[in-house]
């Protein structure tokens, strides 16, 4: 079977299983099922082109959520994977390194601008990479790397990519507050905050670095809805907090569905779960039938990763299923 390269291809699922009659109940994304509740926006965000204040409320915004050292520190895109595409092109072609197995689309994009990529296992192997991209927390396993060995790999010249899209709920894992030249932290806006279609991510680096990267963007790169929204979400400590919780909560719930039907947890984060079982690929298509769609690895044939039931008849659903 040739599975997609990412979740949520819900048009994939219904050319090989049909449509379910019941819906779909997607959990093959990491994506926050709580989405923040949108705010009432002024008519001008929507007619107007997005200006310098409208900017500097987000990244100001952002700047206090995440203890940047300032909002100059901040490069708000459309969404972090136009980030992923355009940092390789800051650099000549050479040797960089991806600590894997991890999300496919950073050696996607560095292959693509001619670098030659090594996927390595430790940081150990790091060598004379001229970049090294590290996901923390990782997609798909939550393998976490304290922030510090991040910043100790800076130097040289050397570019470090910490791509945190899954840090909003574990911040004291954050490389932001060790910011230094050659460190580039990017962030996700649409996955925590449950709002994956406003197309949200920023860049967290030294100025000069960011305004290569704004020249590779071009100008407006983030709409008036976007930066408006962002600003309001990143502003609300008590949404947050609740939010943290209220997701641990629904992964505790998640795992013991999971355990109960054999199989085996071995990672994740509070956003997605990442299974084991002998069967995976027998339990994908269990579901796919059922019109539950999980993810699935073609490289990592015996896993699975799970996203959070967004209800209980949601869970009772992936619960029926699974047997």
């Amino acid at each position: 079977m040739t599975l997609p390269l990412h979740g949520g291809d819900l048009a994939a699922a219904e050319a090989l299983w049909g449509r379910p009659a019941q819906g779909w109940l997607d959990l093959s994304t990491g994506i926050n099922p709580w989405p923040y509740p949108l705010p009432a926006l002024a008519a001008e965000a929507w007619t107007r082109l997005p200006g310098a204040a409208e900017e500097r409320a987000l990244t100001g915004a952002a700047a206090r959520r995440w203890h940047a050292p300032g909002p100059d520190r901040i490069l708000a895109a459309p969404g972090s994977s136009a980030l992923i595409q355009a940092l390789p092109r800051l650099l000549p072609p050479g040797d960089m390194a991806v600590l894997g197995p991890t999300y496919g689309e950073h050696a996607r994009a560095w292959a693509a601008a001619g670098h030659a990529v090594r996927r390595i296992s430790s940081l150990d192997e790091v060598g004379g990479a001229a970049a090294v991209v590290v996901v923390n927390p990782n997609n798909p396993d939550g393998r976490t790397l304290a922030p510090d060995r991040l910043a100790a790999l800076t130097g040289g010249g050397r570019l470090v990519v910490a791509d945190e899209a899954f840090a909003d709920a574990t911040p004291e894992g954050s490389a932001i507050p060790l910011l230094r030249p050659g460190l580039v932290v990017l962030r996700s806006f649409g996955k925590f905050y449950g709002l994956a279609g406003l197309r949200l991510g920023f860049a967290v680096a030294e100025p000069a670095l960011l305004d290569r990267l704004t020249a590779q963007l071009g100008p407006w790169p983030v709409s008036g809805p976007a930066l408006a929204v962002g600003a309001a979400a990143l502003g609300d400590e008590a949404w947050t907090t609740a939010t943290r919780a209220r997701l641990s909560d629904a992964a505790s719930r998640l795992d013991a569905v999971l355990i109960s039907a054999g199989l085996t947890i071995i990672g994740g984060t509070t956003l997605f779960r990442l299974a084991e079982h002998p069967l995976a690929g027998e339990v994908y298509q269990r579901l796919g039938r059922a019109g539950i769609l999980v993810r699935a690895f073609a490289d990592q044939p015996s896993r699975l990763r799970f996203g959070l039931p967004a209800s209980e008849g949601d869970g009772a659903r992936l619960r029926q299923a699974l047997g």
